[in-house]
């Protein structure tokens, strides 16, 4: 689309002549990113501003998103001095961390993303505790965390843990070993001090002059002071949100306090777009239907190209207790009858394994046999070219490589490995392309001989007393690891990986652990355990523009179907015979 052809709606064209700090929320397709790229557009491309505007995010596939619009539409200067655009972490690393490092340590702050996997441990054979399950300024227990984890607070004493973790804590802290959670205790200590926060703050003022926080239903309690510290400072700033998206509880989401936030702002700047510009009228009203109850009063009106189409949403129930493979194939026939790629209609779930399961593809499942590792690694990375999470997958090859070769013990230690030998990504990325292209298994050939090419790709770089053979083992599952998708099947995801996208066709999966649940919660009964999984549910079909098809077991579809025709959403129904 060119800048030219875009017509704002009366409230997208509120939003970009706003020029106070604005809450603004934003119903799934509303056109949100186009509406903040031309609000960006409105400064830089006025005369009397010659300050940056900053655009920041939660996540590495929102950033890049947003990045590829902006530079599409010929927003972003070149060079981006004195603009920015990155995560909010990114953000926070490099202008409050990086020019002032961290109180109480005098080296160098080194970014370890993955501490929070790091083992807790009172003594050796002591059953291990991530780093996670404690909270990161006081080494406090989180009881709910530790007994996802297998701990029961109420059973043992947490004491000899919270004591390690207190120290583990202390110590990567006064080395600089810090993730992100460090990176938010640090500046909250920084923004207590008054003089330092007022300077700081002035210095961003003095580069900014309006900062859009985009996703912001994945704040947590700090990343809100920060925001709130910002707009005190004298920036402007634009939250831009849908709170029924909120599905990153893991990193402390806060859907109670976002809205209570939005009430700090005064009604002339509390700004909303509703009219979805991406869905049928079937689809949106969907959507509507997944809100909870008290979030149904505004429709969303379908506004874009899809705003005739007359496609009623696909109920698909199954029986059984897991997730058959039949789901993928009726899926497959209603894209194909539909005219969308199947590359182009993702099926989705709450996790990676219910997904694959749906198309048919097997599931290997946990393991700490490097052989699979190495196998399931490379498979992902192969797939994600057809899924575009290449990078991440790329990065999961690095890991288990570096563990078959000895050079670290878990994948905990990754990081930490790369910032101690000076590792950048463009001298490891080139080597294990080629070893992961190298890996790419050919179904004309066995598993052994698939195992035999590993070990001569890795050999070279092992270190330590084991040979190759030692590190990679044969297993029986080797077969299952290197199972590639069906063919002519669409590609299975998790609803995280597909958050901020959008597909011609989607089909999202419940089952049956978590489907009574959600539905109970839809129906306004209190189930607090069951808000984020329903609102996965709500993001991964709002991801979908022309057709939308919900598997559920088949002894709740009645409920859904009941649940979707009440706001008005025509239904067809699949019973799927003996899955």
């Amino acid at each position: 689309m060119k800048a030219s052809a875009f017509d704002p709606t009366t409230q997208q064209r509120k939003v970009i002549y706003h020029d106070s700090s604005a809450f603004i929320t934003a119903c799934p397709g509303a056109g949100k990113t186009r509406t903040m790229v031309e609000r960006a557009r409105q400064i830089l491309e006025g005369p009397s501003y010659r300050q940056g505007v900053a655009f920041l995010s939660f996540t590495n596939a929102a950033v890049d998103e947003l990045e590829a619009r902006l530079r599409a539409f010929g927003v972003l200067p070149a060079p981006l001095f004195p603009s920015f655009i990155g995560t909010f972490d990114r953000f926070l690393w490099q202008f409050l961390i990086v020019p002032f490092g961290m109180k109480g340590c005098d080296a160098l702050p080194r970014l370890v993303p993955d501490k929070n996997s790091f083992h807790v441990r009172p003594f050796d054979d002591a059953q291990p505790l991530p780093l996670k399950c404690f909270d990161r300024a006081t080494g406090a227990i989180d009881p709910k965390l530790a007994l996802e984890a297998g701990f029961n607070t109420e059973l043992r004493s947490p004491k000899a843990y919270e004591t390690a973790a207190r120290h583990i804590i202390d110590s990567t802290r006064t080395n600089g070993l810090i993730d992100f959670d460090d990176v938010r205790v640090s500046v909250s200590e920084r923004l207590a001090d008054k003089d330092f926060s007022q300077r700081v703050g002035a210095a961003l003022a003095a580069r900014f002059c309006e900062i859009f926080v985009d996703e912001a239903q994945d704040c947590n309690p700090a990343d809100l002071a920060i925001v709130d510290w910002l707009m005190k400072a004298g920036i402007t700033v634009k939250v831009v949100c849908d709170p029924n998206q909120s599905i990153y509880k893991f990193r402390g989401g806060v859907t109670d306090e976002l809205l209570k936030y939005a009430d700090t702002f005064s009604p002339s700047n509390r700004l909303s777009i509703s009219g979805n510009f991406r869905s049928t009228p079937a689809i949106c009203a969907a959507i509507v239907a997944l809100r909870p109850p008290s979030a149904r009063l505004t429709p969303d009106e379908p506004t874009g190209p899809n705003k005739f189409s007359q496609t009623p949403i696909h109920v698909i129930s199954y029986g059984g207790s897991g997730v058959p493979p039949a789901i993928g194939r009726q899926f497959t026939r209603l894209a194909l009858e539909n005219g969308i790629p199947l590359h182009q209609a993702p099926v989705l779930a709450s996790t990676r394994s219910s997904a694959a399961k749906a198309i048919g593809q097997p599931i290997l499942g946990h393991t700490s046999h490097m052989t699979l590792q190495l196998a399931e690694a490379v498979m992902n990375y192969q797939f994600a070219f057809a899924v575009g999470s290449r990078r991440e997958a790329l990065v999961t090859v690095h890991k288990v490589v570096l563990q078959i070769q000895a050079k670290i013990a878990t994948t905990t230690e990754y990081d930490n490995y790369l910032q101690s030998e000076g590792i950048v990504d463009a001298t490891w990325r080139p080597e294990i392309i080629k070893i992961a292209n190298g890996l790419r298994f050919d179904p004309f050939d066995t598993p052994d001989q698939w195992l035999e090419k590993a070990r001569t790709l890795l050999a070279s770089g092992l270190i330590g007393s084991s040979t190759i053979n030692q590190r990679l083992r044969n297993d029986t599952k080797l077969v299952t690891a290197l199972a590639t998708p069906p063919e002519n099947s669409p590609p299975a995801r998790t609803i995280h990986s597909v958050k901020g996208l959008e597909f011609p066709g989607v089909c999202v999966v419940l089952t049956s652990k978590t489907s009574g649940q959600i539905l109970d919660l839809l129906e306004g009964n209190s189930v607090p355990d069951a808000e984020e999984e329903a609102r996965k549910i709500y993001v991964g079909c709002s991801r979908a523009e022309r057709l939308l098809a919900i598997a559920v077991p088949k002894s709740r579809a009645s409920r859904l179907v009941a649940l979707l025709t009440a706001t008005g959403c025509s239904i067809k129904l699949h019973n799927l015979e003996n899955s």
